[in-house]
């Protein structure tokens, strides 16, 4: 007999219950994969849909925190007497914008 089958008998001797075991699974797991696509797009799509709004309403209280910080840095450098002042005012308020307008635009673009 030759050394590679007498190798896989024993193999098989020793191993009959895993690759049994190993052999059923690929088979179920080939079934599982056989589901319809179409369907399962179209949930995905329907769960991503329903985070929107809850993702805005999250991206404008994001903003309006930042807006809350910006506005005491800012109050803390005028008072300070600092000349890039304005400087910071303007950065701050122009992320507070974007946010907002980042959500708006998303949520229009989106149809949602």
């Amino acid at each position: 007999m030759k050394r590679w089958k007498w190798k896989l008998k024993c193999f098989w001797k020793k191993n009959k219950a895993a690759v049994i075991c190993i052999l059923l699974l690929v088979i179920i797991n080939g079934n599982g994969y056989g589901q319809d696509g179409v369907a399962g797009i179209n949930e995905a799509n329907q769960k991503v849909r329903s985070y929107f709004d809850a993702g805005t309403e999250l991206m404008y209280a994001v903003g309006a925190i930042l807006g809350l910080i910006g506005a005491v840095k800012v109050y803390q450098k005028w008072n300070a007497g600092d000349p890039d002042t304005g400087k910071v005012a303007a950065a701050w308020f122009g992320s507070c914008v974007f946010l907002v307008v980042v959500a708006t635009v998303i949520k229009s673009f989106f149809g949602v």
